[in-house]
């Protein structure tokens, strides 16, 4: 008789299952379908609830579902926040929080050839995982002994935020073959914005990220400088982003005219144009060189597009990450939200770079190691040989660290002093705090600083293309190259 009940009970649930669904499957996207597939939704929540065998919290098929559908969309800016990740939101814009320091980001599918392991947008500065050299592009292969490719990016944000003080293991994969372990320790992270100061006669102005500090900032740093310069530097490496409102107004400090940032929505609300003031800018006809890197994403990249497309400045570096949509939170609670993509913005040559970047006008690459390097590169991390040599050794000079990278290099003799030099530079400082430039291993700074006090300037500049310039020359050569 149970049997027979049971049976009646699924045969029902499953005819009134299969009816939604032929209806909505059997018609084009409707509001009317969309009305049924909400009424299907439903019915399976409470079906699960009714009949799952053991009893199901509603807030968890709530929050699983929620989950499911934005992460239907494929877009991982898109997403649900519960009140772990909707605080540890609050607290990165607020100005501090505890964890280690890195950006990241982490695909939605996993497969057996491409696991979806976390991935570094950007460290930081001055944080743990800065100090310890993680860098733009490094993947996660774990936390804490746990393989990040089969965790959410929230549960990973749950373990690598959490009490100051406590260590968090990682294991690092860089390029193919390098792979080793980091340990950080979790501290106070504060968001910061803006460094600067001056090499010999030029600017050199460091945005760490877009806050709503940060154009005050970027003023406080050109006020310092005032007619003191030949020549600005505005470096925009790792810079994650920030608010685009913020980097409208540092853009408009260099720009006088014109279209700074436009968005694009198929919502009328969400279309806007952000144009600069009709003032003139103090530094106009400055020499102004950008340097850029694969992680300079988002509210950087609009920067950098606005100049570029405008001809006020020369980008060096590596192409820039690759974002160029808009976001917005909406609350669905007190303790929940859901971030949402609203729009794509496009640069002043009406250009969107999502998942394309902004090419530099003149590539400089670090050099890389090769496959032995990685694997002497990953043994000296692991064995900590460097940490524990400095920690004998406080306070050493640039000669002594000249001196002791030799040393190193008889041993390690796939990579190159100046590599070996740096790394051991990073560790004198990581008790003292980061330098504000480092001209020994930066290769992409040296260059810029060669760049305006070499090259003619206002020459180079002219000669750059704007974005929709290159777009267009992409788009011509693949239509000769199918022909």
């Amino acid at each position: 008789m149970k049997k027979s009940k049971l049976l009646l009970t699924v045969s029902v649930i499953f005819i009134f299952v299969t009816n939604v669904f032929s209806q909505a499957s059997g018609k084009p996207e409707t509001k009317s379908s969309s009305r049924e597939y909400m009424e299907l939704m439903n019915g399976v929540f409470d079906f699960v609830e009714r009949n799952y065998v053991d009893e199901v919290d509603p807030a968890v098929l709530y929050r699983g579902a929620l989950k499911g559908m934005l992460e239907a969309l494929n877009d991982p800016y898109t997403l649900y926040l519960d009140q772990s990740t909707s605080r540890s939101l609050n607290d990165t814009t607020s100005g501090q929080f505890g964890g280690v320091g890195l950006s990241i980001s982490k695909p939605f599918s996993s497969t057996p050839d491409k696991p979806a392991y976390v991935e570094v947008a950007s460290p930081i500065e001055d944080t743990p995982g800065f100090r310890a050299g993680i860098q733009a592009g490094d993947l996660i292969i774990s936390v804490n002994g746990t393989d990040t490719s089969t965790i959410t990016m929230e549960e990973v944000l749950d373990i690598l935020r959490g009490k100051v003080g406590e260590k968090v293991d990682l294991l690092i994969r860089r390029g193919k073959n390098m792979e080793f372990p980091v340990t950080l320790v979790r501290a106070i992270i504060e968001v910061p914005t803006v460094k600067y100061g001056k090499i010999g006669n030029t600017g050199y102005l460091k945005i760490i990220e877009f806050t709503p500090q940060t154009a005050e900032r970027v003023q406080q740093a050109l006020d310092s400088f005032g007619k003191s310069i030949t020549g600005l530097i505005i470096d925009l490496r790792n810079n994650p982003g920030g608010l685009i409102t913020s980097v409208a107004d540092v853009a408009d400090k260099f720009i006088d005219s014109g279209t700074i940032v436009s968005t694009k929505s198929r919502l009328a609300f969400e279309n806007s144009v952000f144009t600069a003031s009709s003032r003139k800018t103090t530094f106009k006809g400055l020499p102004i060189v950008v340097l850029i890197n694969k992680g300079s994403a988002s509210a950087s990249e609009i920067l950098s597009g606005a100049l570029k497309d405008n001809h006020l400045a020369y980008l060096v570096g590596q192409r820039t990450y690759g974002k160029g949509s808009v976001q917005q939170v909406i609350p669905l609670s007190g303790t929940d939200k859901i971030k949402i993509t609203m729009a794509r913005y496009y640069t002043p040559s009406d250009v969107n770079i999502d998942k394309i970047g902004i090419p530099p006008d003149r590539e400089i690459l670090f050099p890389t190691l090769s496959e032995k390097g990685e694997k002497q590169y990953a043994d000296l991390l692991k064995d900590n040989e460097v940490e524990k040599y400095v920690e004998a050794h406080p306070n050493m000079t640039e000669q002594q660290i000249a001196s002791y990278a030799k040393t190193l290099r008889a041993k390690y003799n796939e990579i190159d002093e100046r590599n070996l030099r740096k790394l051991v530079r990073n560790e004198v400082n990581r008790k003292v705090g980061t330098m504000l430039y480092d001209l020994d291993w930066d290769i992409q700074l040296t260059e810029a600083l060669s760049i305006l006090a070499k090259e003619n300037f206002s020459e180079l500049v002219k000669k750059t293309k704007t974005l929709k310039e290159l777009q267009d020359e992409v788009e011509k050569k693949e239509k000769t190259e199918k022909k």
